[in-house]
């Protein structure tokens, strides 16, 4: 069995980038850059006006002779002398020799002319060449994550095609004689299986929005032949269920006959201490426990870490936060506990109905507060480190 200190390094020195791919920028939402990214132009590539009114030069005159029209789109080649003003809309160029242009709701204007009533301060409302970024400038750096905001400002310096790293290609597969999907006829002896929608949830959080469930019976001759099939075409397999040490669990010996390479099973911790994790190739392999709760933990503390470390993201596990107790823990397990809780901004409680089977809890739990297998007491007021999972 192994402390949860020394499988994180293990998952994590296991976990490395996927191969790079180039990608049409409108398709990369959610993608994580993998090269540095120079602007082709500055932006804007001209200088623009921020508002609607009249581009002139700012020399204390009121009254102004309107000599033309700059529309968005329009490149207006004239050179204003000190009585002349430019009609111009939001977007469009500004003359070469105009440095202000002023709000058309700040002005009184004929077709030939405008008076100035609230004249605005020099160089107001004018975007100069490059106020967004320059022609050469990093626009963003590798290992940045692709948000719809990013995908627009690539497309408004004119990038079409970024590269960025493959995102995994991941199989869950469900084990176990007793379970019947949701929407089927429940007969005795038998329980809806809903591990499967549940990491398959879980993994879309992260941008992974493709993975197969596939399922199989309590045979380890059935059990082999799938996963075989499996660790050819995925870059990983979550398995739910089948790696504890009863009768008519087959996962462990299927992984080891099909080479998985085994990294570690069972940790030091509550709930989901029956986890293997493994390696084939470059094909990772987590045996997830059957209890819901356990087995969405472990995604929690483990499996999300390493896809993010594959899809190329630079913080992978979840953040740390501190919150005041509201209640007494005590833990004489000599394990880790991870503790379904719901945290505000100064405290947390720890929630009722803690077993590994129990996801009523976790449904309304917005974190997991961790207590070292060392941490016998901790008492009511005492600051606990919280893992947000909202």
């Amino acid at each position: 069995m192994i402390e949860v200190k020394e499988a994180l390094e293990t998952v994590a020195a296991n976990s490395s980038n996927m191969p790079k791919q180039k990608i049409a920028v409108h398709k990369a939402l959610g993608y994580v850059l993998a090269e540095t990214i120079y602007s082709p132009i500055a932006m804007p590539p001209f200088r623009q006006s921020a508002m609607d009114g009249y581009a002139f030069i700012h020399s204390g005159r009121h009254q102004f002779d309107i000599i033309g029209i700059s529309q968005a789109g329009d490149h207006l080649k004239v050179k204003l002398k000190e009585n002349e003003a430019v009609r111009i809309f939001t977007g469009a160029h500004v003359p070469k020799n105009a440095d202000t242009v002023v709000m058309q709701e700040d002005v009184m204007a004929n077709d030939d002319s405008i008076l100035i009533a609230k004249m605005p301060e020099p160089f107001a409302n004018v975007r100069n060449k490059g106020e967004q970024i320059n022609e050469e400038d990093v626009v963003f750096d590798a290992n940045t994550v692709i948000t719809p905001a990013a995908i627009g400002f690539l497309a408004c310096l004119g990038i079409t095609e970024i590269q960025v790293y493959k995102k995994p290609k991941i199989a869950i597969l469900v084990t176990g004689n007793e379970l019947v999907e949701p929407g089927k006829k429940l007969k005795k002896g038998k329980i809806y299986e809903s591990n499967s929608i549940m990491l398959q949830a879980a993994l879309q959080t992260i941008g992974i929005k493709n993975a197969k469930v596939f399922r199989v019976k309590d045979s380890l001759k059935e059990t082999k032949n799938v996963l075989k099939d499996l660790l050819k075409k995925n870059d990983i397999i979550l398995i739910s269920g089948g790696i504890s040490v009863g009768d008519y669990d087959f996962v462990k010996e299927a992984l080891l006959e099909n080479g998985v390479e085994e990294l570690f099973y069972k940790i030091n911790q509550k709930p989901g201490k029956p986890m293997f994790f493994g390696s084939k190739k470059n094909t990772l392999v987590f045996a997830l426990p059957g209890n819901p709760a356990s087995s969405l933990t472990n995604f929690y503390i483990y499996v999300y870490p390493a896809v993010k470390n594959l899809m190329g993201f630079s913080n992978t596990h979840l953040p740390k936060i501190t919150r005041k107790l509201n209640d007494d823990i005590e833990n004489t397990t000599g394990k880790t506990l991870f503790l379904k809780a719901l945290y505000d901004e100064t405290s947390v409680t720890i929630l009722d109905g803690q077993a590994s089977s129990m996801l009523n809890s976790f449904a309304i739990a917005n974190g997991l507060v961790i207590v070292e297998q060392d941490c016998e007491k901790m008492k009511k007021g005492s600051l606990v480190t919280i893992l947000p999972i909202d």
